[in-house]
């Protein structure tokens, strides 16, 4: 089962349910915590990976995770000046990142990359 976790500042609720559409089907556990409790659940093992949205992508969305997971571990996907390509967010899930930040009003597109790339 992987176990998904949504944390970060905007839209929780929102995420939660277009990725239960997006991953229908699949063995997947998702859940909605605080930034705070989000990152904790991924650096103990009770979650596999971290998404969480904001403005910036990186600072609400992330700074939780970035603090207790370590940069190396998380992936800004999208931010008001770039979206990074499938072929950038594959690369980045297939050299270990576990948390994703991105801006809310990018989750139409991004939100089904992770999906398709998180539950194989």
């Amino acid at each position: 089962m992987t176990r998904i976790v949504i944390g970060g500042q905007m839209g929780k609720d929102e995420l939660r349910q277009l990725l239960e559409k997006l991953t229908a089907g699949k063995d997947v556990e998702i859940s909605v915590k605080s930034d705070l409790d989000a990152a904790m659940a991924v650096k103990d093992n009770k979650a596999d990976f971290y998404i969480g949205a904001c403005e910036t992508g990186a600072g609400g969305a992330l700074a939780m995770a970035t603090a207790l997971l370590g940069s190396s571990k998380t992936l800004t996907v999208a931010s008001p000046s770039k979206v990074l390509s499938e072929a950038d967010i594959k690369e980045g899930i297939d050299n270990g990142k576990i948390a994703f930040g991105f801006t809310i009003n990018t989750k139409d597109t991004i939100l089904p990359i992770l999906a398709k790339y998180l539950t194989k």
